[in-house]
């Protein structure tokens, strides 16, 4: 039997490349929003370039593979940007090391470590690093705090990987980084010399990269994240409604999506 490619719809002819975010747009939790992996086969059959991108800091850009294929998508480790991942990319360009201090998940201690930098996580220097990293994990406790405010008040620079202050779950929102980062920031006395993660330009750097030339579509569900970010990094966006926006609140945002859709699939397919 000869199955014929899904009709794609013609919002989405124009694009050569869509960057798809995954809490609240691709899934919610560990369940795909509604024919989202029709969706994204029908970008592929359509030959458009994909990029999962996600502002969490927990897990391994190969974890993020897996969870995708066990949810039906197809997808490769190129084509998952986590901001660990894009973390990793700015600071390898940096044109001397350091010692680094990390707040978050072994997989972003990974992504630290492989860029050059020297972890002292765990050790007596800890709080004498000269760089701060933060981001939200299920682990974060008081002693990371404290170690994190220290360093910061002995001169350390700091880096977020977002400021997202929840992300969807089933239950309800979640606590995300920002207010994990908000924590450190107070303690400190001063804010974040930097953030990576949506909507700041670098994990958009980090997109393009990966992707090569050619016009991209920005899919997410938060205004102040995804939709900000594309606009601010000159792509069209377009936002989902299954995460954390309601029609109600997408009406006289600025800046504007380019696209409203109730969800991924109701975007993609005709």
């Amino acid at each position: 039997m000869i199955m014929r490619p899904v009709p794609l719809s013609p919002a989405l002819r124009s694009y050569d490349h869509v960057l798809l975010d995954l809490d609240g747009c691709v899934w919610v939790g560990d369940a795909p929003t509604e024919r989202a992996p029709e969706a994204v086969a029908a970008l592929r059959a359509a030959g458009k370039g994909v990029i999962f991108m996600t502002n969490d800091a927990r897990h391994a850009p190969e974890d993020f593979v897996r969870k995708l294929w066990r949810l039906g998508f197809r997808a490769a480790l190129d084509e998952v940007l986590t901001v660990g991942a894009a973390l990793q990319y700015q600071l390898a360009q940096r044109t001397e090391g350091g010692v680094a201090f990390v707040v978050g998940s072994r997989a972003l201690i990974a992504h630290v470590a492989a860029a050059g930098m020297r972890v002292v996580n765990n050790t007596e220097f800890a709080s004498r690093a000269d760089l701060v990293v933060v981001a939200g994990h299920d682990l974060f406790d008081y002693r990371e705090l404290k170690v994190a405010t220290q360093a910061l008040l002995r001169g350390a620079e700091l880096i977020g990987t977002t400021r997202d202050a929840t992300f969807p779950m089933p239950d309800g929102a979640w606590p995300g980084t920002g207010a994990v980062l908000a924590a450190v920031e107070t303690a400190g006395g001063r804010r974040a010399d930097r953030i990576i993660g949506k909507p700041e330009p670098a994990m958009y750097e980090a997109a393009r990269d990966r992707l090569g030339p050619g016009r991209i579509l920005a899919v997410g569900d938060r205004l102040d994240i995804d939709i900000a970010g594309a606009a601010a990094a000159g792509l069209d966006s377009a936002l989902v409604l299954t995460g954390a926006t309601s029609r109600a609140g997408a009406t006289g945002a600025q800046p504007a999506p380019s696209l409203v859709a109730e969800s991924l699939a109701a975007l993609v397919l005709v």
